[in-house]
């Protein structure tokens, strides 16, 4: 029987109004609005929450988790003062990748004691800081500060308040930060222009198309770090595995909502500064490929409920935070019948801070969620700082690595190529690399969403009728301009032609034996096909050479191509007419230096929906893709073994491939028909 497809083309009805593809607005960066849809239902927010969580793994890197190595900590150089104890720390998060910052503990623990994460922020030397006595007046006269003594340091004044109170507090150096300089504060802060030395299929550094191609970031590094820090807090045996937290200010605030969103060993969380529909973070360590997109930072924090959560807004980005976001999450956490435990202080009259309020805030939060039973609110009180020489981690007897050293980042990243494709390599495809790779391409065929169809012209060619037209995917605002050859004495198999020409690549011999064989055949002009070839993709108006700012809010032109095929195929095996079939057989083909790796890889996702696939892949890999502007760039591509990961997956489906070394045997014409 013919299916609903084709009777209505013949039929010239149209079911779909023509509405230009949202894919040809401008990209989304990271200053667009990023709201947060709550949940109808706690079975429907456990779904999505796997989704974004796997998001944030898979994006920076994590997925999977980088092998722990041994810590190796080393614990020095204890100060003792009045309640509480300073000790340096330094410790390897990978082999020669050092985490450096300062512990704080209580002089008299009683039994197991709350362990809490300090993450600082975009404050230079953070750590080692102390504010010029004027600076600190000012703070007092604004009411943001107590203290001229204790006022010098808000990160020492964080830390001393909480070990008084019976806390274990790690607070550890951003990369580029006080102790931490293996790599350089223009490289993790400040990066501007790709480095052509840096930028190589092999031995590459970081921001490079091979960094990106492998997930590797400075955001990824940060979260690593940040995941051995709390390895190394839960390794003292006073703390209690119960009672964890992690607070911390504008970057740190960033890297409090991560954490906390992926490591459920946290209990409470904290993210100042940071949680907002607005701006997302615009420094390069808070960016990363893949990341942001379909999702943003209030989703992030929604990913820790039902636990204990607070934030705050000052005037800055996270000024709206109260109408637009907080309700939100409030939403969520009244799902989880847990909405006292979301708390936002309001504080749009201080600049971007995380000055004595908050921190008091932060201190009255613990006290409550980790039963400490002090008068509340928590007033912080006064201590004398320690001075940079007295919180150094690094000293003669414990000499500092050499900074700067691009060889090092070199070596860092190639350990962690090592290491992932070693993991990869043993893993159930189907476990690690399926979930992995609908990452990367950013959808599953599962979710390929509803496909309309509208007709536009018919030609009758004799054996056969021409047909234009275009289809739309109404889930994502999506269309496919499409052009197919229908032969008269159609068998029921449709092949999926993809050419680097778009529906224009028709016009050749193969076809004409496909449609004489009775198959039909559709021609599609993926995103941005049917003109001039893309040279270069679209980048967001940043300056900076970044892939992040654009791909960790935007898909790659490579993934929009395979949205694209996913569609079609999708439109083919849901199109029916009562109880009679769609298409008896659904085939991809794939012979362009581009559209063979996207047939590859959109066959991959599609599974047995596509019966046969034919490929040349032409030996194509994305490790060797050297400018992220690329058409053929896709984050993460690399990764997941390349290609042959993709390949992988196409299982034991039938496929007809080449380029990757033995040739098939026959023309794959006529394997189609098969």
């Amino acid at each position: 029987m013919k299916s609903k497809l084709f009777l209505l083309a013949l039929a010239g009805v149209s079911l779909a109004a023509h509405a230009e593809d949202i894919r040809h607005q401008p990209p989304k960066d990271l200053n667009g609005y990023f709201p947060f849809n709550p949940p109808s239902s706690l079975s429907e927010w456990d779904a999505r929450k796997d989704y974004v969580r796997r998001q944030i793994l898979v994006a920076e890197g994590l997925w999977p988790m980088p092998t722990k190595t041994p810590l190796n900590a080393v614990i020095h150089g204890r100060i003792e003062r009045e309640g509480y104890t300073v000790e340096k720390v330094y410790f390897e998060s990978v082999p020669g990748f050092y985490v450096t910052g300062n512990l704080y503990r209580p002089t008299s623990p009683k039994g197991k004691v709350p362990g809490i994460m300090f993450a600082h922020g975009h404050w230079q030397d953070a750590r080692l800081s102390i504010a010029a006595d004027d600076a600190v007046r000012r703070e007092i006269a604004a009411g943001g500060e107590r203290f001229e003594r204790g006022g010098k340091s808000i990160f020492q004044s964080l830390c001393v308040q909480l070990a008084r109170m019976g806390c274990v507090v790690w607070q550890w150096d951003m990369l580029s930060d006080s102790d931490s300089k293996q790599i350089p504060r223009e490289v993790v802060h400040r990066f501007d222009k790709q480095r052509p030395e840096m930028n190589t299929t092999e031995n590459w550094g970081l921001f490079s198309a091979q960094a990106e191609s492998h997930l590797q970031s400075i955001m990824g590094l940060q979260t690593l770090n940040a995941v051995r820090g709390l390895d190394f807090l839960l390794s003292l045996p006073e703390v209690d595995p119960e009672r964890t937290a992690i607070t911390g200010a504008s970057g740190g605030g960033t890297q409090t909502m991560l954490l906390a969103a992926i490591d459920d060993r946290i209990q409470l969380s904290f993210p100042c500064v940071m949680v907002s529909t607005s701006m997302q973070g615009g420094c390069t360590c808070e960016n990363a490929s893949l990341l942001r997109i379909n999702t943003g930072n209030v989703e992030f924090a929604g990913l820790f409920a039902p636990k204990p959560q607070g934030m705050n807004t000052a005037n800055d980005w996270t000024k709206e935070m109260a109408t637009k976001g907080f309700p939100d999450l409030q939403k969520l956490y009244t799902t989880f019948g847990k909405k006292d435990n979301v708390l936002l202080v309001r504080g749009e009259h201080f600049p971007h801070n995380y000055n004595a309020v908050t921190r008091s805030a932060f201190y009255t939060f613990v006290n409550k969620h980790f039963k400490l039973g002090f008068p509340s609110p928590v007033i912080e009180q006064d201590y004398e700082p320690l001075t940079k020489e007295q919180l150094t981690v690094w000293d003669d007897k414990h000499p500092a690595p050499k900074a700067a050293d691009p060889e090092f980042e070199r070596k860092l990243l190639r350990w962690l190529t090592e290491d992932a494709q070693k993991q990869l390599a043993d893993a159930d495809p189907e476990k690690v690399l399926r979930p992995a790779i609908e990452i990367v391409i950013g959808r599953s065929y599962d979710k390929a969403g509803t496909v309309e169809w509208e007709l536009k012209d018919k030609q009758d060619r004799g054996d056969h009728l021409e047909m234009t037209g275009t289809l739309k995917n109404t889930t994502y605002n999506e269309e496919v301009n499409v052009a197919w050859l229908y032969p008269k004495n159609w068998n029921g198999r449709v092949v999926v032609w993809l050419d680097d020409k778009g529906r224009s690549g028709l016009q050749n011999d193969d076809v004409k034996k496909l449609v004489a064989g009775g198959a039909a055949v559709v021609g599609a002009d993926l995103l941005f096909q049917g003109g001039e070839p893309v040279k270069e993709t679209r980048v967001v108006a940043n300056p900076r050479e970044f892939a992040g700012y654009t791909h960790g809010y935007n898909h790659a032109l490579f993934a929009q191509r395979v949205h694209d095929v996913l569609s079609l195929v999708t439109f083919l095996r849901n199109t029916k007419v009562g109880a009679h079939p769609s298409p008896k057989t659904v085939c991809l083909a794939g012979f362009g230096e581009q559209t063979g790796p996207i047939a590859v890889a959109a066959r991959a996702l599609a599974g047995g929906a596509v019966d046969r696939a034919a490929v040349d892949t032409h030996g194509f890999r994305f490790g060797k893709v050297l400018s992220y502007r690329d058409p053929m760039f896709l984050p993460g591509g690399s990764k997941y073994l390349d290609l042959p990961g993709f390949i992988k997956l196409n299982g034991s489906n039938a496929l007809w491939m080449k380029g990757e070394g033995k040739e098939p045997a026959g023309n794959a014409a006529a394997w189609l028909l098969e």
